[in-house]
């Protein structure tokens, strides 16, 4: 990823523009507004995106809009093209977990959103979610082509889901969740974590 691009005559470093664009949709915004932004961004390759990312997501008036942050969505991490970890969630009493999306299929995910997001049953589904960890990645990246650009995309094995992956700067990836089902897509950030940034994970990240 390039993070050293100049904006116009302005001499702005381009990530410094886009960065504050992406503050502002982070606020709030409609699916146009995110597309036209994540069409503005440009590719990353797999070596680009491996380690630890920290998710958000970003608030479109989607039906999954605050539902991953209610059940303690940590992020993903990346550990290279066949060993993806597409769900990391944050355990009060375990850490940082692996959970096996095939658990969550997106229909049912979908029709119970606004129940999920409920504190009390958003409560009770983060005490069980070590029953449904998994000790293997359960995804893989590859370079895809989305809306005329290949990019690296993390590509789900059991569920009819792609998340296209778009750069900001070095350090923080546009993701855009491109599933069967969905009329609309589902926009999130990832910051990295570790390594280039000098951060650690907030609790310990425990491998199965």
């Amino acid at each position: 990823m390039e993070a050293a691009e100049q904006g116009g005559s302005t001499g702005t470093p381009v990530p410094a523009q886009r960065r504050a664009a992406l503050a502002d949709l982070e606020r709030g915004t409609t699916t146009t507004a995110a597309l036209a932004f994540h069409d503005s961004l440009p590719a990353v390759d797999v070596d680009d995106v491996l380690g630890t990312w920290h998710g958000s997501g970003i608030p479109t008036g989607h039906p999954l809009d605050g539902l991953l942050e209610a059940l303690g969505w940590y992020g993903k991490r990346f550990d290279g093209p066949d060993a993806a970890h597409p769900l990391l969630f944050a355990h009060r009493r375990e850490g940082v977990i692996d959970v096996d999306p095939a658990y969550a299929p997106l229909p049912l995910v979908l029709r119970c959103a606004g129940l999920l997001r409920r504190p009390p049953v958003a409560r009770a589904v983060r005490t069980v979610l070590p029953l449904v960890r998994t000790r293997r990645p359960r995804a893989r990246l590859r370079r895809v082509e989305h809306r005329g650009v290949v990019t690296t995309t993390m590509v789900y094995d059991a569920l009819p889901v792609h998340d296209v992956l778009r750069a900001v700067d070095d350090d923080t990836l546009l993701g855009l969740m491109d599933a069967r089902g969905l009329a609309r897509p589902f926009f999130f950030v990832l910051r990295r974590v570790g390594a280039r940034r000098q951060e650690t994970l907030p609790w310990s990240s425990r491998r199965q």
